[in-house]
């Protein structure tokens, strides 16, 4: 079985944290989040890496991440995600300057990823344990009878700032440990103890534990294929509602295949606690938990 790689999503925008905050620095040393990241990648297990970037910021994003990936032991690739990549017979709304999602973003790596992969966002601090759950799933034979892909979820309680609202995927998964339900809640927030998402304009509380997803996922190359094949549907129901801001999202898909009963999704759950700077003021709090990480030795000074 080939060795599984990793996918790491960064072509994002940062509207909210008003930059770009994927090679935003976060200690004296000048790391930044995706390099504590890549140090649990390389430890579990993984050695390719695929990038995800827009092209307008490749110059700034490669002259960081060449000089922070020199002498390591990983195999580097890069593939663009652009308003321009879309089924033939299909065009860019006027207007439109939001990236397609994280559905397209992953239908992008066709032919540049060849192995079962793992997925992280740029920005989002996951924790050692997660990498090494992911890895050791993607070794394992599962069959062939249908997709097999995994997820690590964490506790909602444990992935959210107090500066704002997130999105995350809220999950369900069954005794057996396979994923039920994903639903995508785009305005998760926190009131004191309590949590809660806005529907509608209205609010509702959200069990603290409630496992959720933070696009750590486990797949195969299938699930490319399948973004691909499905994006023209996507596009014919959407545009004509919301031509701007629509997105093609990876757990909507996920959910999709699961009700078809052409994939499972085993959940690997993980109590580590999430960082992140979904928004600039979420970056102080960041530097003190990774001062802190360093101190106690989950990580070296300089790596």
């Amino acid at each position: 079985m080939k060795n599984p790689e990793l996918v790491i999503m960064a072509a994002g925008m940062g509207s909210r944290y008003g930059g770009l905050k994927q090679i935003d620095k976060v200690d004296e040393y000048g790391h930044i989040i995706i390099d504590f990241s890549i140090y649990d990648a390389i430890k579990a297990g993984f050695r390719d890496i695929t990038f995800i970037i827009k092209k307008e910021i490749e110059k700034d994003f490669r002259e960081v991440m060449d000089a922070h990936l020199a002498g390591k032991d990983v195999n580097v690739k890069y593939v663009f995600q652009e308003l321009y990549k879309l089924p033939e017979g299909y065009e860019i709304p006027e207007g439109r300057v939001k990236p397609w999602g994280t559905a397209h973003a992953l239908m992008c790596c066709l032919g540049t990823v060849n192995a079962p992969f793992a997925t992280i966002n740029a920005d989002d601090y996951y924790g050692e344990n997660a990498f090494k759950k992911i890895y050791n799933f993607l070794k394992e034979d599962h069959g062939s009878d249908k997709n097999h892909f995994a997820m690590v979820g964490y506790r909602v309680k444990n992935t959210i700032t107090a500066k704002g609202t997130v999105s995350r995927g809220v999950c369900r998964s069954n005794d057996d440990g396979l994923l039920t339900e994903i639903v995508e809640r785009t305005k998760i927030g926190v009131d004191g103890e309590r949590i809660y998402y806005i529907e509608d304009d209205k609010e509702y509380d959200l069990d603290p534990n409630t496992l959720v997803s933070m696009n750590l996922w486990g797949f195969t190359e299938a699930y490319l294929e399948e973004c691909k094949k499905r994006f023209p549907k996507f596009l014919d129901e959407n545009l004509p509602k919301n031509p701007a801001k629509c997105e093609y999202l990876l757990p909507t898909l996920v959910a999709d295949l699961i009700k078809e009963g052409s994939a499972d999704v085993t959940v690997l759950e993980n109590t580590d606690k999430w960082y992140g700077v979904t928004y600039k003021e979420d970056k102080a709090e960041v530097v003190d938990a990774f001062k802190r990480l360093t101190a106690e030795g989950v990580y070296p000074e300089n790596f």
